[in-house]
């Protein structure tokens, strides 16, 4: 306790520069691996896509990262359990976030696509296991996390597939592919901005005050997603006037180029306000504890710089380390055309939005991962990469034991620092 009073701001300071650290990770990382099908489809450049997601990653960790951070910050150990000795909270918390920032930016150095959702509670469990035992973790709530790693690939996998197999069918197995593309291609960005409408107006828009009712936040989504869709249509038809002659694939596939940009900002903005959760998180817990005294309550606000923090780190990875996974994801795991690029975003959006809404910390890796084989099957097992699929299932079983190791020797290492 008096560590806590004597070296407090000391010790949020130090907490916000390996939150930030762990931001930086996660936008090399995770943000690069969402982004990888737009730069792997060609329907955005790097620095395009980089741009995109500095906006929208921004907007959506500010506006609705915060109904998942409670879950990472205190729902997958029994905080009660530190009543006692809080200062061992706050010393596992930032062990946690230097462990889980550490290592993602290792493997995005590496150019590998791992999961940031593994990496920081695998370095929570870690360091609650050596402190106050197995007890301290509660294991239903990483149950019900550890399910959902399985769960959300096979969702979006499903999801993908449907929205490739229905794009097919409209589309491309036409008699006139060009003209239905220009027809069906601004539904397909109605139904996108709905996705995205719905959980930042249900979900982010209570962090600036602004609470309506269900039917009133489903009325003021249907609104924009049909001035997205008008505004979409008129587009296309007006740049694609002169184009009535080439039905051929590269005619066709041009059109879903420009639903890309839209699916981009979407699952940019999903993304941000899922994984933020993974860097603010333990931070947010530093912070109440700390300025608390030690006091660990059940509920507190989370302090106004920690969002923007969060969001500013994940822009400054995806900026300085993001092209590396992005090549990996984009390129490796099947052939994409931005057709199927759009597929496997738009279910990766939804799938991650749906868990973002839920409070439940997904892997944005995973579910890509998923959406992308589901893309794949829709076109035959030939053509998947297994070799590189296998490569990335292997890199996310390491990632959860060594995110515990990891923090097991930053625990050790703050104790000896603070004592």
């Amino acid at each position: 306790m008096d560590i806590l009073v004597s070296y407090g701001s000391i010790l949020i300071l130090v907490a916000a520069a390996f939150g930030f650290l762990m931001a930086i990770g996660i936008g090399a990382n995770d943000v690069a691996n969402a982004m990888g099908t737009s730069v792997g489809s060609k329907a955005l450049t790097v620095k395009q896509a980089i741009f995109i997601a500095m906006v929208f990653e921004f907007a959506g960790a500010y506006l609705a990262g915060g109904e998942v951070t409670d879950t990472i910050r205190k729902g997958v150990i029994e905080t009660n359990l530190f009543v006692a000795q809080p200062e061992t909270l706050v010393y596992g918390m930032m062990s946690s976030l230097l462990a889980a920032g550490t290592w993602l930016l290792l493997a995005s150095y590496m150019g590998w696509p791992v999961s940031t959702t593994h990496s920081i509670i695998g370095a929570i469990i870690g360091f609650a296991c050596i402190t106050l035992g197995t007890e301290a973790v509660d294991w239903h709530s990483v149950q019900g996390i550890v399910g959902s790693w399985i769960i959300t690939p096979i969702i979006s996998g499903f999801f993908a597939y449907v929205i490739f197999v229905s794009a097919q069918r409209l589309i491309f197995d036409t008699e006139n592919p060009l003209q239905n593309a220009k027809r069906f291609v601004p539904v397909y960005m109605f139904i996108t901005t709905m996705v995205i409408a719905l959980v930042t107006i249900k979900k982010g828009l209570k962090h600036v005050g602004l609470h309506l009712t269900t039917g009133e936040a489903w009325l003021a989504a249907v609104f924009v997603s049909a001035l997205v869709m008008v505004g979409g249509y008129l587009y296309i038809q007006k740049r694609f006037s002169k184009r009535e002659e080439d039905h051929s694939f590269s005619g066709v596939e041009s059109i879903f180029s420009v639903l890309m940009v839209v699916t981009a900002c979407a699952m940019a903005f999903a993304h941000g306000s899922n994984d933020v959760a993974n860097a603010i998180g333990p931070l947010s817990a530093v912070v109440s504890t700390v300025e608390n005294l030690g006091q660990i309550s059940g509920k507190t606000q989370i302090a106004w710089w920690i969002l923007p923090l969060g969001g500013f780190g994940i822009v400054v990875g995806l900026a300085t380390l993001g092209h590396k996974v992005m090549e990996t994801v984009g390129t490796g795991i099947t052939e994409l055309t931005p057709s199927r690029g759009f597929a496997a975003q738009l279910a990766t959006a939804s799938t991650v939005v749906l868990a973002s809404g839920t409070g439940l910390p997904i892997s944005t890796t995973q579910t890509l991962v998923g959406a992308v084989l589901g893309v794949g099957f829709a076109r035959g097992i030939a053509a998947l990469n297994l070799g590189v699929v296998r490569n990335i299932v292997a890199s996310w079983v390491v990632t959860l034991p060594a995110g515990a190791l990891l923090a097991v020797i930053f625990y050790y290492m703050l104790e000896k620092l603070f004592i």
